[in-house]
């Protein structure tokens, strides 16, 4: 009598172990559901042609999902979903060699074929679509001449506030997919972005409520680690953030929260604030605590960018009166100070500046974000002047609104690569390649100059900024002098959550040699970080570096 019951004590134990490892859990039903569902917008040749209401098509997947118990009976569920898709002809142009470079650090397809989730009949489904994808346009998807791409025919809902659970998740998979296949950075951010994957899905079903709902797209947005990264709604900045602030530039500074500057002067004249004051607290909270609990919120792809990020919502929230406790002189003093609506907000006066002038000991100066158009035309009548000069400082501390080609020519004797791209493969969703075209920089006929170069940058040298930084650093005698750059290089893209949108940077911009510019910033000779005592004293230590280099 014994045998037979231990017998089926084993068989019992076996079918519980075979359910077990057959079974499969929420979380893997809705993330397998989102990359499948994006996998097929993009490659699958009937639905990226637009053929199908493919917004609709997740909504009535998802319940026929929910109620899949194990591997099996999820996969059968896919699987006849592909079929009623239609059929995927062969693609004989998809197999043929290119003659692309590609890049290939974000392209990872290996989901497909994960026997933990699929069975073996989906996998061979998916590599025949990944095979004979869908070639020439998209439906969902287009390249712009400066080669970011375009996200069009998406629909818009009534309820964009706060829509109900599932179409709150096919929000998560319309973004989450564009990122996987067309974010040029992918690779590099902290979280892998599988994980961001199924760690938003709860965040976005479970949201009880719009603000939920707004915070979690907007954290989302953060983990591309990309200062380009920008998400803003009504909900957030009235509901979340607090419609009313305080006009106050803060900073990072020796582990310090410091003030930097002031959106208006009267405003520190009026409540007797200095720059250089310390904030210790503000509403009873540590100011550093305060830092550390917002910095998800906060979006930048490095710590020196996010210092500079840090003001807007520091200072936000919903009540007229804040407290703060500032250090000065190494006392504490209590202050009260009174939140203002952007409304009622001060702006500062505009100051000019010199567009260029010559410094004590002869070394000449120019600031790149007060040169204009106009001032390019002119560029051999500023460089006639500045020609005598025992040496030179760029400022690129700012976002120059020109294109100083005209200006770095006169800098270099022969032409010199100073950049190169990636960018999506539109007929291979997912790959980036190198572009066949480097930007190349022909030296002036006439003025060359042929003393020292400084080039000045820090956390506000950005973007187009960055991208200059790149052309200047090409020339012949140049050294980069500051702090870490805001490693947010390429063009914008948008990207969408059904209904909201947002935005990332949408090509890979890399020095010639591959080095990345993108979270790490341009390169940079000589560091120099701020100090607390040089903000206090209103001195200009990186200039002061340049200075002291050039007259050694």
């Amino acid at each position: 009598m014994k045998k037979p019951i231990l017998i089926f004590i084993l068989l019992l134990i076996n079918a519980t172990i075979l359910f077990s490892q057959n079974s499969i859990s929420e979380a893997e039903k809705y993330s397998t559901t989102i990359k499948l569902w994006g996998f097929l917008k993009y490659y699958h040749p009937q639905v990226a042609k637009g053929k199908f209401n493919w917004d609709k098509q997740f909504i009535d997947i998802l319940p026929k999902v929910e109620e899949a118990k194990t591997k099996e009976e999820l996969s059968a569920i896919y699987i006849n979903w592909i079929e009623s898709l239609g059929e995927v002809k062969e693609c004989k142009s998809c197999n043929e060699t290119s003659n692309k470079e590609y890049f290939n650090k974000n392209f990872d397809l290996s989901w497909t074929q994960n026997s933990d989730y699929f069975n073996k009949e989906l996998s061979d489904k998916l590599k025949y679509i990944e095979e004979n994808r869908n070639q020439g346009k998209s439906y969902y998807v287009d390249i712009k001449k400066t080669g970011n791409i375009e996200v069009k025919n998406e629909p818009e809902y009534l309820d964009k506030e706060y829509p109900d659970r599932s179409y709150r998740l096919l929000s998560l998979a319309n973004y989450w997919n564009t990122v996987e296949y067309f974010f040029p950075y992918k690779y590099l951010t902290d979280q892998k972005w599988d994980e961001v994957l199924l760690e938003m899905i709860p965040r976005f079903l479970d949201a009880e409520n719009a603000v939920k709902y707004h915070v979690a797209m907007h954290e989302t947005v953060n983990k591309l680690d990309d200062t380009h990264a920008g998400f803003y709604t009504k909900v957030l900045h009235e509901d979340f953030w607090g419609k009313k602030y305080l006009p106050i530039i803060i900073r990072i500074i020796e582990d310090k929260v410091v003030i930097t500057g002031f959106k208006d002067s009267s405003f520190a004249t009026k409540n007797d604030l200095r720059i250089g004051d310390i904030i210790e607290t503000i509403d009873g909270e540590d100011a550093l605590d305060r830092i550390n609990r917002i910095n998800k919120y906060v979006k930048g792809s490095n710590k020196t960018v996010k210092s500079r990020n840090y003001s807007f919502i520091f200072f936000h929230g919903f009540n007229d009166i804040v407290s703060t406790t500032i250090i000065r002189n190494e006392k504490k003093i209590t202050k009260k100070l009174k939140r203002y609506t952007s409304k009622e907000s001060f702006k500062p006066a505009e100051k000019g500046q010199e567009k260029y002038k010559i410094l004590d000991n002869n070394i000449g100066y120019i600031n790149l974000a007060e040169l204009k158009g106009r001032d390019m035309k002119n560029i051999e009548e500023i460089m006639t002047v500045l020609m005598p000069t025992k040496a030179l400082i760029i400022d690129l501390r700012n976002y120059p609104k020109i294109k100083p080609n005209e200006l770095v020519r006169h800098f270099v004797k022969t032409e010199k690569e100073y950049m190169k791209f990636t960018k999506p493969d539109f007929s291979y969703p997912g790959k980036f390649y190198w572009l066949d075209y480097m930007k190349l920089l022909k030296p002036s006929k006439r003025n060359y100059y042929k003393e020292s170069i400084v080039l000045l940058v820090n956390e506000e040298t950005q973007s187009k900024a960055e991208s200059i930084a790149m052309l200047l650093q090409v020339s012949d005698k140049i050294i980069t002098i500051g702090s870490q750059t805001s490693g947010a290089n390429g063009n914008i893209s948008k990207f969408y959550f059904s209904n909201y949108w947002s935005f990332a940077s949408g090509l890979g911009v890399y020095y010639p040699d591959g080095t990345e510019t993108q979270r790490v910033g341009v390169k940079v000779d000589i560091k120099v970080n701020r100090t607390i005592k040089g903000v206090q004293e209103g001195r200009d230590e990186i200039l002061e570096k340049a200075i002291e280099i050039l007259n050694q």
